[in-house]
């Protein structure tokens, strides 16, 4: 199928929007938490996995799912993908139990585990040239980091409006629609791209180190960071990890080529996935509790309250891909974004208990808009300039991996520091007893973003000559993953 500038326009319009649906489901629930809680009768301990479920499933799968696309096919990967996703939302939403909810949460998070690596590394070959693969970039990355804030406006609207099932229902006629949009608009995969041998033991062992890692970052949360339960599954994780390393340095063709490993560029661009990722997602995190269970606010309100980080998001994005990027560069627009983030963290330690919106809470979430509008764009941008065709997949998995890592990471430690800090019980009326753990609470997000602004500002001057290191690296990894 010949590729023209419409037929590129909306390969771009489709994988924007899956991207949408992945990061919107991340957030969407948060704010519809109560009302499910309540409509079911679901303890404390259940409705928390309502949320933990999508990002272990997604977090834990997606460099894999990274690895399928470049093996078995982008096309086919992206459609199996949409088809688990769109299921298993029509089943969350019809779920009458906390039990199955959560599988079907699972389920999500495993289809948008496809989904997200497939549709980068698509829109990555789709745009081949430097030029434009940063101006779809920069449109994608505004998409993507406005999904989150847009997830939180859409779920207030939607526990107000039709009920919290739509929560989950929302996604099936998006998901149909992309399935219809994926079967017509892209070519069937390259024979080439189902060809190659696949690392069964590098595979399965690092996605199983990640689940570890993600569950015991969220079990800290409730039995504590030195608890047996935590303490286990972390061992598990590294001990995985180590058998993951061991494999990696004997396989014939191993699930991650040394050749992407020893890219600086894309090595600095997924840590900085970590801490940007793991910042933004924790301040949305914390600023929806902080409005619903110390301010008072309704869910509609919370979540029309985000309408200012979501706007000026899309429109730095936007301007980020169209002129800012080429003219200031990828270490300075990132390390200009996590300074923003920690502007962000420190306005939300000074929220007293009649906070004003306009007054206290608007000015922390315009900069954390900034801080994503830049940060989301450069991320992408960094990881995958200069990596070729066919690792392309491998690297947008990794990426998304660390981003989901990072958001784990992030939202446990701020979540068990607010429950260690304030001891939240109820959504009631705020005190200066709730107040002061969110505002411990507030203080590790500033951390993160100062760690990633040293990491941006440091890793990015040490892999400056990495556009020549790639040209040199490109064969090794096409070879690689052939």
């Amino acid at each position: 199928m010949p590729v023209t500038s419409t037929h590129k326009a909306l390969i771009l319009a489709l994988t924007c929007i899956v991207q949408f649906m992945v990061v919107l489901d991340i957030a969407i629930v948060n704010v519809a938490l109560p009302a499910i809680q309540q409509d079911l009768g679901l303890s404390e301990s259940s409705l928390q996995w309502l949320v933990i479920t999508y990002g272990l499933f997604l977090g834990g799968f997606l460099l894999l799912g990274g690895r399928l696309a470049d093996l078995v096919g982008r096309r086919r990967v992206l459609i199996s993908g949409l088809v688990l996703f769109t299921g298993s939302s029509l089943v969350a939403g019809l779920g009458g139990s906390s039990a199955l909810i959560i599988a079907a949460r699972g389920a999500q998070g495993l289809g948008a585990a496809l989904m997200a690596p497939a549709a980068l590394s698509i829109l990555a070959v789709t745009f081949a040239r430097d030029e434009e693969r940063q101006r779809a970039l920069g449109i994608f990355g505004a998409v993507g980091g406005t999904s989150a804030s847009i997830g939180v406006i859409t779920s207030g609207l939607l526990v107000d409006g039709p009920g919290w099932r739509w929560v989950f229902f929302l996604n099936v006629p998006v998901g149909l629609a992309l399935l219809a949009g994926a079967v017509l608009l892209l070519g069937k995969d390259e024979p080439r791209a189902r060809r190659g041998h696949f690392d069964a033991v590098g595979s399965l062992s690092v996605t199983a180190a990640l689940v570890a890692l993600i569950y015991a970052v969220n079990r800290a949360t409730d039995h504590g960071w030195i608890s047996a339960s935590t303490l286990a599954f972390a061992a598990a994780s590294a001990a995985l990890f180590a058998l993951f390393l061991w494999n990696e340095r004997r396989a014939a063709q191993p699930l991650i080529p040394s050749a992407i490993v020893r890219n600086r560029r894309l090595v600095t661009a997924n840590t900085m996935a970590f801490f940007l990722f793991g910042g933004f997602f924790s301040f949305i995190f914390l600023g929806s509790l902080l409005m619903q269970q110390v301010l008072g606010f309704s869910a509609t309100r919370t979540g029309a309250s985000w309408l200012a980080t979501s706007v000026v998001a899309f429109v730095v994005a936007g301007l980020t891909g169209a002129g800012l990027m080429a003219r200031f560069g990828v270490r300075r627009l990132l390390t200009i974004a996590m300074l923003c983030l920690t502007g962000s963290g420190i306005l939300l330690t000074r929220v007293p208990t009649h906070a004003s919106y306009v007054r206290d809470l608007l000015p922390a979430f315009v900069l954390a808009g900034v801080a994503i509008g830049l940060g989301a764009v450069s991320v992408q941008v960094g990881a995958l300039t200069g990596v070729s065709n066919s690792a392309a997949g491998l690297a947008s998995g990794l990426v998304e991996t660390m981003r989901e890592i990072g958001g784990a990471v992030g939202v446990a430690i701020v979540a068990t520091v607010i429950v260690g800090s304030s001891a939240i019980r109820s959504p009631a009326g705020g005190t200066g007893h709730l107040l002061s753990g969110f505002h411990s609470a507030s203080i590790v997000i500033a951390v993160f973003a100062v760690l990633g602004a040293l990491v941006a500002s440091v890793g990015f001057e040490r892999a400056k000559a990495s556009a020549e290191e790639v040209a040199a690296l490109e064969p090794a990894v096409d070879a690689a993953a052939a």
